[in-house]
């Protein structure tokens, strides 16, 4: 893979530390400002909702300017963000903190895709979509596990000091390997919003928000699940979340190697199987084991879809896929929105913590009929331009003409000079 992947690669381990370490010091943000552990979800929220707004903002903005330079400056926007969180005095200024930070995170990954695909031959651009999340899925491996335990330990401000120091270091990566001159001179928004007319576009970013919104649901609720529920110690969590991550690290490559491969199959796969661990964690996590098994697998599943679905999207923009790609993003934390309100929803309502699993079991199941519904429309298209090929044909042949091989009116085939085959 080329050299400025490995750039995209370290923006967005810092971006996938910012968004998922909540997860794991939300019982400490709960604490020190005195909500409960339902309110403080909405610190998820609010990430999510500003990443799907903030998307085709940024997006916007950037489609004059060249991808590098807007790349740096949204790691810039990154840095300001969660300096905000580290020091907010209120839980409003927090919310404002991630809100700034959320700015960064469609377009980022948006434009990434687009820059990370165009580096790479057609055939192995979902394997290059899936290698710049890496970042995301080690992230979570590495970064969100510690941290937790910095959170846990010292303080969740530390946390989101430390991260800040990520975002400057992702600065320097994007500055020093990302190569310049990615976008055309008089790039428009205009021809960007016209593949939002392709109902497989709105599909496919439909499929996102349920496909992913199924994993926040449960992940979002994690800790107090696991303490509460699983019986795991607080610290126990740390390295919970880091199966999670492997499971994400995992489910990213297969997904992004198979979907190389047999995009369609291996996103029935996946969906199919996120639905189903879902489902089966609301009874799993009464046990010690089964939850860790589980946990990864939520991650594996989960992961495995981002691949094949932002490649779906850029394919079904061809031509303009910048903007779509990263309002894909957004609706990946459109997903993640609805996912943590409805995992606190179900909890406030008195259905137990437990309750967030089965919840997120049907967000995924409902991609799985949209995407057998696209792909029914693939087919129905396809027949289509079939048909569109072989008509002419055959009404030029029950009138008795012969096939139309682009010659004159009044000239025939056997007028035409034979050119022996050259083997060119």
């Amino acid at each position: 893979m080329p050299l400025a992947l490995w750039a995209l690669a370290i923006g967005a381990f810092g971006i996938g530390t910012t968004e998922f370490v909540v997860t794991g010091v939300l019982p400490g943000i709960a604490d020190e400002f005195g909500v409960s552990i339902s309110a403080a979800g909405y610190i998820a929220t609010v990430y999510a909702m500003g990443v799907f707004v903030g998307a085709p903002l940024t997006t916007a903005i950037g489609t004059r300017i060249e991808r590098k330079r807007m790349l740096a400056a949204l790691m810039v926007l990154f840095v300001v963000g969660n300096l905000i969180t580290a020091v907010a005095p209120t839980f409003g200024v927090l919310l404002v903190g991630r809100v700034v930070t959320s700015l960064t995170h469609g377009a980022f990954f948006g434009i990434g895709a687009v820059v990370a695909a165009d580096l790479v031959a057609p055939n192995k651009r979902a394997s290059a979509i899936a290698f710049m999340f890496t970042g995301l899925t080690i992230a979570n491996v590495v970064g969100v596990p510690a941290a937790t335990l910095l959170g846990q330990s010292v303080s969740w401000r530390a946390t989101y000091g430390v991260i800040t120091v990520l975002g400057v270091i992702g600065l320097i990566g994007i500055l020093t390997l990302v190569p310049g001159g990615s976008t055309p001179k008089g790039a428009r928004i205009r021809p960007e919003l016209a593949a939002f007319t392709n109902p497989q576009v709105l599909l496919a970013m439909a499929m996102t928000v349920l496909g992913f919104g199924g994993v926040f649901v449960s992940i979002t609720y994690i800790a107090p699940m696991m303490v509460e529920v699983a019986g795991f110690a607080e610290s126990s969590v740390t390295w919970l979340l880091m199966l999670f991550g492997v499971g994400m690290v995992v489910g990213n490559s297969l997904g992004g190697r198979f979907a190389d491969r047999a995009l369609m199959p291996m996103l029935y796969t996946a969906l199919a199987a996120l639905s189903v661990v879902l489902l089966a964690f609301t009874w799993g996590a009464h046990s010690a084991i089964a939850s860790a098994v589980l946990v990864f697998l939520v991650g594996a599943f989960g992961f495995a879809t981002v691949p094949p679905l932002q490649k779906r999207v850029m394919d079904k923009a061809a031509g303009a896929p910048t903007l779509a790609s990263a309002m894909n993003i957004g609706f990946f934390n459109l997903g993640n929105a609805i996912g943590a309100w409805l995992g606190g929803f179900v909890i406030a309502q008195g259905f137990g913590l437990t309750a967030p699993n089965w919840a997120g079991a049907v967000l995924p199941a409902g991609a799985l009929l949209l995407a057998v519904l696209s792909a029914a429309l693939d087919r129905r298209d396809a027949a289509r331009q079939a048909r569109a090929r072989t008509d002419p044909l055959k009404a030029r042949a029950r009138a008795g003409s012969a096939p139309d091989h682009g010659l004159g009116p009044h000239q025939e085939l056997s007028e035409i000079p034979v050119v022996r085959d050259s083997g060119l």
